[in-house]
C-alpha cells in the first residue's frame, strides 16, 4: 500500500525493511530472510501497480499508449502473482519451511492461471 500510494519501491525500502527486519528478530530470528524478502516483493508490486510510478509513467511513454491503459493491463498480471506470492509467505511463516513455500506459490500460480484460462474460455 505504501509502494503503490507513493509511486517508488526504494523508498519503501527504506522505510519498511528496518521494520521489518526489527519484527523479525523479535519474533523469530530465522524469518528474517523470507519477511525482508516479502518487504521487497511487496514494495515492487505495489510500484509496478501505481499509477504515480516513474516506472510506469515511462513504459506507457515508451509503448506511446494511455497511461491508464497501460495501468489497467498490468494490474491483472502483478496482482495474481501477489496473491500467490502471499499464500506462499504465510506458508513461510506458518512452516519455517522456504522450500514449502516457494512450491505452495507455485501450485497456487498454476491453480490462478487455469482458473483465469478456465474463466476465459466460457
Amino acid at each position: 500500500a505504501m509502494a503503490f500510494s507513493t509511486g517508488t519501491s526504494w523508498g519503501t525500502f527504506g522505510i519498511m525493511l528496518p521494520i521489518g527486519a526489527a519484527m523479525a528478530v523479535h519474533s523469530d530470528p530465522n524469518l528474517i530472510i523470507p519477511c525482508l524478502s516479502a518487504v521487497m516483493a511487496g514494495a515492487v508490486c505495489g510500484d509496478h501497480c501505481s499509477p504515480v510510478s516513474d516506472t510506469t509513467i515511462l513504459s506507457s511513454t515508451g509503448a506511446q499508449c494511455n497511461h491508464m491503459d497501460h495501468v489497467l493491463s498490468q494490474l491483472p498480471y502483478a496482482l495474481l502473482v501477489a496473491v500467490a506470492s502471499v499464500v506462499g509467505y504465510l506458508v513461510v511463516g506458518f512452516t519455517e519451511s522456504g522450500l514449502l513455500g516457494f512450491i505452495t506459490a507455485g501450485i497456487t500460480m498454476l491453480v490462478l492461471i487455469m482458473l483465469f484460462k478456465a474463466k476465459n474460455v466460457e
